[in-house]
């Protein structure tokens, strides 16, 4: 069928397949102050025209035997797709008894109440804040919350470390903006707070940020705080530039680098420290995850090791035959496997001091603990492991569709490479392994 000119009227009479043509050629009757063009796939949806020529999308339909019309915007703001959504949106409402003008104007108050409230300072960031972390809660892992609650903390507590030489812990570095009302936190607002922060700890304050926008999406999507918020203004150029680029670290120990990393861990004076170091290595585990570890979570008998992943919740790697001979070794003084040898019912704090002077005296300054994470994944390219192995080990996410949903490895299987993996790694460090003891499967 031949387009229809551009200069012939449109049919009022009849509903049409709106099209961005019809819409074009359509124009108002002369001696009439408006017209409309109905929809045919879309009941109530009308295209008005007026006489000075503006189009705009209207729904139209019958309530209580009376005709009632809800513009929906303007036909050069409004795919005619969108615009059909919103009419069939319309109708529902309406068969549900509701009428769509009287839901915008409560909606309307509502968002001029929430306003008023925000302008007399009875909405703030902080009680924000504790309603977003209370309701995120279930959703989150206990690190993470536990962060959360970090990133907005007072600060000024006695403390002995982490202070930066002050006797005293410091704010949190959202802090600043929790006496704040939430309707205050304006692009300028989180700019200057961004400045602040670049300048004074860049890498806990772009981890700040990145929480501060998710919080600040959370609330756009919450009728009660929506209206006090712009959605975007954390996320201004000036704030992102504040704390620049997260660099990528690049800390590993290299194969020939194992005997004296190993001999330094090796010398530390706590046994405790020294094999949890030696275990974080070669389990390549988080930090965390290892240093939580319980005597409940090792499994004797069948040679497996139970984490607590941030990830999954839980995952199952092999206990292999040096890492067994390392924490047996440990005296057994709480529930916990590298127990603390200052508080009675608790873990390992601050694993990092041990490190320091380990990595100092094998002359391997700036290895960090994540970093031994990053070596078990790099040493073990020398073995050609499958990287689905080494992510199983690790609590990595599977990468590709038959890893997620074909691929099972049983515990034996993973062990097979495991064990492949730490023999390799010691006898590169020259580290001499006992004999294994016989275990009862009986």
């Amino acid at each position: 069928m031949a387009r229809p000119p551009k200069n012939k009227a449109v049919d009022l009479s009849e509903a049409i397949d709106l099209t961005a043509g019809a819409i074009e050629r359509l124009t108002c009757p002369e001696g009439k102050q408006q017209a409309f063009l109905r929809d045919a796939k879309a009941p109530g949806l009308r295209v008005r025209v007026t006489a000075n020529g503006a189009k705009s999308f209207v729904f139209e339909a019958k309530l209580n035997r009376q005709t009632i019309r809800r513009t929906i915007g303007d036909v050069r703001a409004w795919k005619i797709d969108a615009a059909r959504a919103e009419a069939f949106r319309l109708r529902v409402t309406l068969d549900g008894g509701n009428d769509p003008r009287e839901l915008a104007r409560q909606e309307k108050e509502t968002k001029a109440e929430a306003v008023a409230l925000a302008t007399k300072g009875q909405v703030t960031v902080s009680e924000t804040w504790a309603v977003y972390m209370q309701a995120r809660k279930p959703k989150w892992g206990d690190r993470h919350y536990a962060d959360h609650v970090k990133l907005s903390k007072e600060g000024g507590k006695p403390a002995a470390r982490g202070t930066r030489g002050r006797g005293e812990t410091l704010p949190g570095p959202l802090y600043p903006l929790m006496a704040l009302r939430l309707v205050d936190l304006t692009p300028t607002a989180i700019e200057a707070w961004a400045a602040q922060q670049g300048q004074e700890r860049q890498t806990y304050g772009r981890l700040a940020w990145r929480c501060l926008k998710a919080f600040m999406t959370w609330c756009t999507e919450e009728s009660e705080y929506k209206a006090l918020v712009q959605a975007d203004a954390a996320k201004t150029r000036k704030s992102r530039e504040a704390f620049g680029k997260a660099g990528k670290k690049k800390d590993v120990l290299l194969k020939e680098q194992l005997p004296a990393w190993f001999a330094a861990v090796l010398a530390l004076p706590s046994p405790t420290l020294a094999a949890y170091l030696q275990t974080l290595l070669l389990i390549g585990s988080r930090r965390g995850e290892l240093l939580v570890l319980e005597w409940s979570d090792i499994d004797e008998r069948w040679r497996g090791i139970t984490i607590r992943d941030k990830v999954e919740g839980e995952r199952q790697i092999p206990l292999t035959p040096y890492v067994w001979q390392l924490l047996s070794a440990l005296p057994r003084v709480n529930q916990y496997v590298f127990a603390s040898p200052v508080k009675e019912k608790a873990h390992l704090s601050d694993p990092n001091g041990g490190m320091t002077d380990a990595c100092a005296a094998a002359n391997l300054e700036g290895l960090t603990l994540h970093g031994l994470r990053r070596s078990f994944k790099s040493l073990t390219e020398w073995l050609e492991i499958p990287a689905g192995v080494v992510a199983q080990i690790m609590g990595h996410k599977p990468s590709a569709t038959a890893e997620k949903h074909y691929t099972v490895r049983p515990l034996d299987l993973l062990r097979v490479h495991h064990e492949r993996i730490e023999a390799w790694i010691l006898e590169q460090a020259r580290i001499q392994i006992a004999p294994p003891k016989a275990t009862a499967r009986a």
